[in-house]
């Protein structure tokens, strides 16, 4: 109810724009078409979907994404000194074609120089490897940027990247992802995407994107915390989103995060969505257990389940994951290995199997 009520409230508020604000609704729209248009002739822009479920949970000290750490020192120096100014100057490029593309929009729009409030946060390249016995062995390629533009508007931000386009419009928490899950991207699934966000208060914001081939889709998402404790936090995030394959749909997010010590902390994520052309729920449920090492280091454990509606499978699958994070170079190029084994079930007809599964992957911060 609450959803709806904001809703509501943002369609009279459109209602009563006068003209000056109007344009300046009409100017992000016409922002968020652009976007893609750059986003597709930038060859080095090969992701999310942040908040719930993304990353460990803070109480185990682990450092978010995009943030540098004093710690880096104690990371392994895995890398030859040799190859130093070859990551360097990697990173810098997938950068700079990230502020390039920034810039290039932004100057459509006025006259003000980028470095008066622009910037890009949030960037992160992903490559990864995983295998599983019943799917075969799957290579993705995952890039997410945030961009401040300050001649479009100064609290809109856009968004640029190349992701599961399924994941990236029903706004499924990174940890319920296939990626994150072992399962299959088919190359079909993932797709170029960009757009434009307008916070509408703390707690509520709105999207409109484009994902490949100028396909729109548009979110309005709530996200609410509540710290219970010092120990307890629990969050909820509504999203309610429409596109020209799925029609109107939702996806429901809830976890509950308690901190053990400094850095061990357990959490339980759940997530279900449904869409008005399926009109079955696919939902999935993670519970895990997070012990930070220092520098970045990560060890998890963790136990996930899913299923769809109308399968005849009450859960389509069941398995447990463990996973190593650490840096594999400074403080921004992260490794991660995953190794799990699960119990997938297509259907009523089809016998439980069971499959081990192989991930590696190698995460870019910039």
């Amino acid at each position: 109810m609450l959803v709806r009520y904001r809703v509501a409230m943002w369609i009279s508020r459109v209602a009563r724009m006068n003209v000056w604000e109007s344009a300046r609704v009409c100017r992000l729209i016409l922002i968020g078409t652009l976007l893609p248009l750059l986003a597709a002739c930038s060859t080095l822009l090969p992701q999310s979907t942040t908040a719930i479920g993304t990353a460990a949970p803070s109480g185990t000290g682990a450092v978010p994404a995009g943030k540098q750490s004093s710690d880096a020192a104690a990371a392994p120096a895995s890398v030859a000194p040799e190859s130093d100014g070859v990551m360097e100057q990697t990173r810098e490029s997938v950068r700079s074609t990230a502020e390039w593309l920034a810039r290039g929009v932004d100057s459509w729009f006025g006259d003000l120089p980028f470095e008066k409030g622009g910037r890009v946060t949030e960037g992160r390249l992903d490559f990864g490897v995983l295998t599983r016995e019943t799917e075969g062995t799957d290579v993705t390629l995952r890039f997410n940027a945030r961009f401040r533009l300050p001649n479009v508007e100064r609290q809109a931000y856009a968004f640029v990247g190349r992701d599961n386009q399924r994941e990236v419009i029903a706004d499924i928490p990174g940890a319920l992802t296939r990626q994150q899950r072992l399962l299959e991207d088919r190359p079909e699934d993932r797709s170029f995407f960009a757009g434009l966000g307008l916070p509408l208060t703390d707690a509520f914001d709105f999207r409109l994107g484009f994902r490949g081939g100028l396909k729109p889709y548009g979110q309005v998402r709530y996200r609410r915390p509540w710290r219970l404790n010092e120990r307890d936090l629990v969050e909820f995030r509504e999203t309610l989103f429409w596109s020209l394959k799925d029609h109107f749909g939702s996806t429901t997010a809830l976890s509950f995060e308690r901190a053990i010590s400094s850095t061990l902390a357990v959490r339980w994520l759940n997530a279900a969505t449904i869409t008005q052309q399926s009109k079955n729920y696919e939902w999935s449920s993670l519970l895990g257990a997070y012990k930070g090492f220092g520098g970045q280091r990560l060890l998890a454990l963790e136990a996930l389940i899913s299923g769809k509606q109308g399968t005849g499978v009450t859960v389509g699958d069941y398995g447990v994951q463990t996973r190593w994070e650490q840096p594999v170079y400074k403080d921004w190029l992260l490794g991660e290995i995953i190794v799990g084994h699960f119990w997938p079930r297509k259907d009523a007809a089809s016998e439980r199997e069971k499959s081990w599964a192989l991930g590696g992957y190698l995460k870019m911060r910039f």
